[in-house]
């Protein structure tokens, strides 16, 4: 077994959710709960085929996160896994949705931070043995930081 790191590549303004899930079925019902969540969410989904044609397979609203999530799920290269980039939007607002979706079987991060994906290689294919997502803790924070977070919170609409 060989193991690789894949360094996801994306840009401050976009936010990407990863996860597996198990039919092809998957990328017309990951593409129903973006729409049904949102209206004016801008995004590109990709799922990895692990059988038949073993094909990267897409969909999305926006050509540019098309090519990117098709260009990462191929990176990756790991059985049944899908990938959406979304711009104008946080995963919190899609994360109930696409855990609903009957095909998915698990999310592995949902996030803004640079991503890592830690990746098995046997004779068979690629498995996905987890993620690194964003960096190490500096410390423990402070009055002043709770002040901050929860500020920053309420600014964005996520608290009252």
């Amino acid at each position: 077994m060989k193991t690789k790191i894949i360094d996801i590549k994306m840009t401050p303004d976009l936010n990407m959710i990863f996860g597996m899930t198990h039919f092809i079925k998957s990328v017309e019902d990951l593409y129903e709960a973006m729409v049904s969540s949102s209206t004016s969410v801008e995004f590109g989904l990709a799922f990895c085929e692990a059988s038949q044609e073993c094909l990267i397979r897409s969909d999305g609203n926006n050509d540019e996160l098309i090519e990117l999530a098709e260009n990462t799920a191929f990176d990756i290269a790991c059985g049944h896994t899908f990938v959406i980039f979304m711009r104008n939007a946080f995963p919190i607002n899609f994360l109930p949705r696409i855990k609903a979706v009957p095909e998915v079987c698990r999310i592995f991060c949902a996030t803004a931070n640079p991503i890592q994906v830690v990746v098995a290689e046997t004779e068979l294919g690629r498995g996905v043995m987890g993620v690194i997502d964003g960096f190490m803790p500096k410390g423990i924070e402070e009055e002043e930081h709770k002040k901050t977070r929860h500020k920053f919170l309420r600014d964005i609409g996520y608290k009252r």
